[in-house]
């Protein structure tokens, strides 16, 4: 019973730090975060405190709390996508590809638009126009109201023509 307890606990702060990420807060977010792992850790709680360490401008401490939670359950996309995510706000752009490839090859990833649109970032970013153009579009395939993915597409058409 103390095991579902635990989860119980690790749940609700982890839903606190989830509002207070909301709420633009990332030390609270970070701090109920904290908790949640030491109730019961779980990927989706590494995962976003690894955010809340990015927010915060430690991106490597960002990353290595991705690890954890692949190591966690490997089959999670976010961590793989956000560790391609921080790549890219630390000017890593080309070691960022192989971790949105990882985000498109898991199992349990509900937000696949976000990898093609991260990799079309990175296309763009290194002037590789036709496949900045391929990803951005898969990502408006899987989500038809994603704005950025919809500039994007327009913004290289433009370009390419």
């Amino acid at each position: 019973m103390g095991s579902y307890n635990s989860h119980v606990t690790a749940v609700n702060y982890f839903l606190r730090g989830f509002e207070a990420q909301g709420q633009g807060d990332a030390q609270t977010a970070l701090d109920f975060y904290n908790l949640s792992i030491v109730a019961y850790p779980t990927p989706e709680a590494y995962t976003f405190r690894g955010w809340a360490f990015s927010v915060l401008g430690d991106y490597e401490r960002a990353i290595f709390e991705c690890f954890q939670a692949i190591k966690l359950d490997p089959e999670f996309g976010n961590p793989y996508n956000d560790i391609g995510s921080y790549l890219i706000k630390s000017e890593r752009w080309n070691e960022a590809i192989e971790w949105f490839e990882r985000a498109l090859e898991a199992k349990r990833y509900s937000a696949r638009w976000f990898p093609y649109f991260n990799l079309g970032r990175v296309y763009e970013h290194t002037r590789e126009w036709q496949k900045a153009k391929e990803c951005y579009s898969q990502a408006l395939a899987i989500d038809q109201n994603f704005t950025a993915a919809r500039a994007g597409v327009l913004r290289i058409r433009a370009r390419l023509n």
